[in-house]
This record gives structure tokens, C-alpha cells and sequence, in this order.
């Protein structure tokens, strides 16, 4: 897994107000960690983008979602891991967006699903609640397979005043 903990850092000064400065990694890291909703972009096999929300969890240095086996994210991922998730807010000159480029990794360890799983129940409660058996989530008779994304390219949009593009780069 990459080191998260430092990035090289970048602000674009195409894309940024002369008075930006880049933000600092960890808050970018905060924001993954805070954030309830992401955007999930995949490819389908005949190469039409896939996008879908899904709630995720940051932990050790990667975001992590879950799908059932048969879904089309799941599906699309057998083919291609490559991945973006993106959260953030909805307007154009407050708030800050985050995306997340990398590789979608299955987690089929039962004991580090243990972890996500108690994860998964401290930030979003009781509803995802899940059991873990033979490398996968249960949640009543359904199964979902667990992925791993660690970044390999992050981007932050600060939107407003003032806005700016920073980049963060790991490996």
C-alpha cells in the first residue's frame, strides 16, 4: 500500500486564485474521513462509464466501500480496477470537492474485514451493522465484497473564495 502520509503536493496555478495556497494533505485526509457520501466512477466492460453514490470508510490510508457481488460496480471492477471516488458539496463557490484516483483492491482477510466492519458501524450506526465470514460483509442473507482503494493521484477543489486545484501524488 502507498504511504499516505506524504504526498508530493501541488497547487495548479492555472486553475487557482493568485492569493491560493495548496492544502496541507492531512486536511484533505480529514475531509475523506468525515465525509458520509461518494461518488463512485468505474468503467463497464464496453468502456461506458459507471458512476453510482456509496458510503465509505478511510482507514489506514485508504478509502473503502463495499458492493454486492452481482452489482455492476462489482462487475466492472472484475474487469478493470481502476476507479475515482469523489465527494464534496453540490455548489459551485463554497465548499471543497475531493477525488480520489487509484485501484480498487478486494479485502478478503476476515480479520482486517473486522476492523472495516466495526468502522463501517462507529461513522454511519446500527443500519450497517455487519458480520463477517469467508472474506466477505454479511448483512443478513446478502454478502458484499469489500474493496481497497489506495490513492495514487488525490485532487482537492476549493470552491469560492478562493478557489484552487491542489494535486497530491503518492508511490
Amino acid at each position: 500500500m502507498p504511504d499516505t502520509s506524504t504526498p508530493r503536493t501541488r497547487l495548479d496555478p492555472r486553475y487557482s486564485d493568485p492569493a491560493a495556497v495548496p492544502v496541507p494533505w492531512p486536511e484533505a485526509e480529514a475531509r475523506l474521513a468525515g465525509a458520509e457520501l461518494f461518488w463512485i466512477s468505474t468503467v463497464r466492460p464496453d468502456g461506458r462509464p459507471h458512476v453510482t453514490p456509496l458510503p465509505a470508510v478511510w482507514s489506514e490510508g485508504a478509502l473503502h466501500f463495499c458492493t454486492g457481488p452481482e452489482e455492476r460496480k462489482a462487475r466492472n471492477l472484475a474487469a478493470n480496477p481502476r476507479v475515482a471516488l469523489t465527494t464534496g458539496t453540490n455548489t459551485w463557490d463554497e465548499g471543497y470537492d475531493v477525488v480520489v484516483e487509484g485501484e480498487a483492491v478486494r479485502v478478503t482477510d476476515d480479520g482486517r474485514l473486522r476492523e472495516l466492519a466495526a468502522a463501517w458501524e462507529a461513522k454511519y450506526g446500527g443500519f450497517w451493522h455487519f458480520d463477517v465470514r469467508d472474506g466477505c460483509f454479511r448483512h443478513g442473507s446478502g454478502r458484499a465484497f469489500v474493496f481497497s482503494v489506495a490513492p495514487g493521484t488525490v485532487f482537492g477543489f476549493g470552491k469560492g473564495e478562493p478557489f484552487s486545484q491542489t494535486r497530491w501524488r503518492f508511490g
